[in-house]
């Protein structure tokens, strides 16, 4: 049940009561702070509302190519980014100091985890220290980024209070979890259910009116932290069960018995089941990152949460998983890892996007170098890869061509990307390592293609 705040009561107009207006109006400016694969999608799903939106991000090449009308994410469309800056309804800027000029504020920012899986909030810190220099009466802030249940109230609302105006009274604070999934074609920004919780009634009633106005179904619950509760939830959700079926890979294998056959046989049941799928490991800005959020949180409240760590760590172990069967493979034909030629086919963390976020393609990577062996990449979605949080490699997609295919000792097969011809790498390759069951069943696999 959605909860639905009280409708204004003040008899004079107030910063927050104008603000309302002009929303119910469509009269005003939208800010999003933070232009990647979150607060781009979110920028254009009110552009074509026409609402003005004012870009910010301290990327100068990603400002550039706004300017340009061009994108530098894969499902987006220049042609649609191009449309309305062309019309002045969209522009991007690294000034900073303009972050009052909007009268609504999107923070669309990164929350990785430090080395020690602790929360790692210096983006939001940071974005809420340069919104606070300059905030004035009549905006609203909401968090999109994902974290832990107060951190919306404990740390971002303190920080905006510095200048002395008060959330609530001179402005509007809400937590709106983003539920971006890149690359889907069935669910888009403005179709998918937007859950929103305010620091109190007034912040909540903004909140609705400002998403209501690009999007379709606002799902409104009594606080920021039952908003941000639930983003955890969901996502604690597909890695639990996705831990399971990952669990369950290597006993299947040990037992010859085809786990993918298993859950396709599961998923007939019409009710109580639903399937998810083992992979290398966990990808994305989400599901490998969010369930450590609230595993930090409870131990302030001394409460265990052990079935949630279990699964982060069965889901972490996968790459280990995938180096081991590699090994045990290039033994069988007597070829040792160190020094063998390793094609990794995949870098996005799923198939037919450029989005590498935490990808566990590059762990194996990693496991493999250290190991001795030499290890190159074809993605036809990331033509070379750029530095993320914890790896700075500096290589170019292979091209994916009989010779390269013959060359390699052994191929990876770690995304399952449409674009690939699976008949003509099964064709070319010695050895295949299929982490994804792409090989499955097709001719001249025996003998060749390893699960894993």
């Amino acid at each position: 049940m959605s909860f639905h705040p009280p409708p204004f009561t003040l008899n004079t107009m107030t910063p927050l009561k104008t603000l309302l207006h002009n929303i119910e109006e469509k009269n005003f400016t939208l800010g999003v702070i933070g232009l990647g694969y979150v607060g781009l999608p979110m920028s254009l799903t009110f552009l074509r509302k026409g609402v003005k939106v004012i870009g910010f991000d301290l990327d100068h090449r990603k400002i550039e190519m706004i300017g340009k009308g061009e994108s530098y994410i894969k499902h987006i469309s220049s042609d649609d980014l191009a449309i309305h800056v062309a019309t002045g309804l969209f522009s991007a800027t690294a000034d900073f100091s303009q972050l009052n000029v909007p009268d609504a504020l999107l923070i669309c920012v990164p929350t990785p985890l430090t080395k020690n899986r602790e929360p790692d909030l210096q983006y939001i810190k940071a974005t809420a220290k340069a919104i606070g220099k300059v905030i004035r009466p009549g905006q609203i802030i909401a968090l999109e980024s994902t974290t832990y249940p107060g951190t919306t109230v404990e740390v971002l609302q303190p920080i905006l209070e510095e200048n002395g105006l008060k959330a609530g009274e001179d402005f509007a604070l809400v937590f709106s979890p983003e539920r971006e999934d890149p690359g889907n074609k069935n669910f888009g920004t403005a179709d998918i259910p937007k859950v929103i919780g305010g620091i109190d009634a007034q912040s909540t009633a903004i909140g609705k009116a400002l998403y209501g106005t690009a999007l379709e179904q606002i799902v409104a619950v009594s606080s920021t932290q039952v908003a941000e509760m639930t983003k955890l939830l969901e996502n604690i959700f597909r890695s639990v069960n996705i831990a399971l079926v990952n669990e369950l890979k290597p006993l299947c294998l040990q037992m010859d018995i085809d786990i993918w056959e298993v859950i396709e046989a599961a998923s007939t049941k019409p009710f109580g089941y639903m399937p998810f799928f083992p992979g290398p490991g966990l990808g994305g800005h989400c599901i490998p990152i969010d369930p450590f959020y609230l595993t930090s949180k409870a131990r302030e409240y001394d409460i265990p949460t052990k079935f949630i760590e279990l699964a982060g760590e069965v889901n972490t172990s996968m790459p280990y998983f995938v180096v081991q069967r590699t090994m045990e493979a290039l033994n069988e034909q007597g070829k040792p890892l160190k020094k063998a030629k390793i094609l990794l086919l995949g870098i996005a963390y799923k198939k037919d996007i450029d989005d590498d976020r935490e990808s566990p393609s590059y762990k194996l990577m990693e496991l493999l170098n250290k190991k001795g062996a030499n290890v190159s990449y074809n993605d036809p979605h990331i033509p070379q890869l750029r530095p993320v949080r914890q790896y700075s490699y500096q290589l170019k997609s292979t091209p994916l061509t009989a010779e390269t295919l013959a060359d390699a000792d052994c191929v990876l097969l770690a995304t399952d990307h449409s674009a690939y011809d699976y008949d003509f790498i099964l064709q070319h390759a010695k050895l295949i390592i299929d982490t994804r069951h792409v090989f499955a069943g097709r001719k001249g696999a025996d003998g060749k293609v390893i699960m894993a």
